[in-house]
């Protein structure tokens, strides 16, 4: 063969090498975006919702029974429903806001009050760590019946929009419940920039969100139950004056005030209870 030949042939093999590797690569290519589709569609994903930073704004302070170990708290028709706990100390309220409760009934040792949720005419008090949870009259808070209960009970609010009870145990889990017998409906895992978020307590339902707060910090959670991504942190201390502080009394019992964007916020062995608004810290 002459050397112009060889040349020739030479300048084939490496077009026909470049060839095939340019249409390796093609196939290469194609098969990332076939087969690889979620890990590049992953790299084009809008970033993480920034989460919002609020405070709460006090708009009126009302008076509140510093002996009571507050678990639950909420505002239905006008009437605030207030759980405590302590065994031998728990309790169940009923009254207008801000007044002496006009119904009240006590659990009997050892049973430790927790969270409650209203459902139309009943309402449901927790237990912590007795097994049971309570089905009450809404009206009179007289017991109707008893159901099983495994959890420790904290926390509890119902979505109305879902028809189900979401219910917190002092982990990072929410809970979905049915609110008729309160049978699992699933569960999803609180985080905040994707880290779990622990000591969930008492709960308070608002819309699609899941307010919640953080024991035993000053903090209450605005929380999308969907996913159970945090959404907003709330900032809620200093509240209370340094002499009104003693051993246990912790940020513990949120309620939105229907109607309104306003809560009442409050804690345990609280003098007070606070009628706020979450605003931009």
């Amino acid at each position: 063969m002459s050397e112009r030949a060889r040349r020739t042939a030479a300048a084939g093999v490496l077009a026909c090498g470049l060839l095939l590797a340019a249409c390796s690569g093609a196939d290469r290519s194609t098969d990332d975006r076939v087969g690889g589709a979620a890990e590049s569609t992953g790299d084009r994903r809008p970033a993480a919702r920034r989460i919002e930073q609020l405070k709460v704004k006090v708009l009126e302070a009302l008076p509140h029974d510093r002996e009571a170990f507050t678990e639950g708290l909420e505002i239905v028709a006008g009437t605030l429903y207030e759980s405590t706990g302590l065994a031998g100390r728990s309790s169940m309220r009923a009254g207008p806001p801000g007044r002496k409760p006009g119904v009240r009934t006590a659990l009997p040792a050892p049973l430790f009050g927790e969270g409650i949720s209203v459902v139309g005419r009943t309402l449901w008090q927790l237990t912590w760590r007795n097994g049971i949870a309570i089905e009450r009259d809404a009206r009179s808070l007289a017991e109707l019946r008893r159901v099983p209960y495994p959890d420790e009970g904290w926390g509890a609010c119902l979505q109305r929009d879902r028809h189900r009870l979401v219910t917190s145990d002092g982990s990072a889990r929410l809970a979905f419940r049915d609110p008729g017998t309160l049978a699992s409906r699933g569960e999803v895992t609180v985080t905040e920039e994707g880290r779990p978020v622990t000591g969930l307590n008492e709960l308070e339902c608002v819309g699609t969100a899941v307010y919640a707060n953080v024991l035993p910090t000053d903090r209450i959670l605005r929380i999308d139950p969907a996913t159970g991504a945090v959404t907003a942190s709330i900032d809620a201390s200093g509240l209370l004056h340094d002499d009104e502080i003693v051993e246990g009394s912790v940020l513990n019992g949120v309620a939105a005030v229907p109607g309104t964007d306003q809560f009442l916020v409050t804690g345990k062995f609280w003098p007070r209870m606070f009628r706020v608004a979450f605003v931009p810290a």
